[in-house]
């Protein structure tokens, strides 16, 4: 496949991306180096492998949640520079209309 600097404009446009002339002139290098490169995978008989989902057999092992209260509320609200017993106070945001 043969890139040209419209496919490298259409792109840009496509990802939202303001591109100088150099810029694109180095993207459409780049791409084609990537195009070239996926060419020469397809060159290869992949068809006796299975697809690969994750690279490694690993499997995740979570651990068990278990709630516990780490902080204590008078100690979060020592820093807090407004607050009464047991609330933060912070300013009003949302205005009812």
């Amino acid at each position: 496949m043969k890139l040209d600097n419209q496919t490298i404009e259409r792109m840009a446009h496509l990802a939202r991306l303001e591109v100088s002339e150099e810029e694109k002139v180095s993207l459409l290098k780049d791409m084609e180096n990537i195009l070239s490169f996926m060419e020469k995978l397809n060159e290869l008989d992949t068809s006796g492998v299975e697809p690969l989902i994750y690279l490694t057999d690993e499997i995740n092992v979570f651990r068990e949640d278990k709630a516990s209260i780490d902080i204590q509320p008078a100690e979060a609200l020592q820093n807090a520079p407004h607050h009464d017993n047991s609330y933060f106070k912070v300013a009003k945001v949302i205005d009812k209309i």
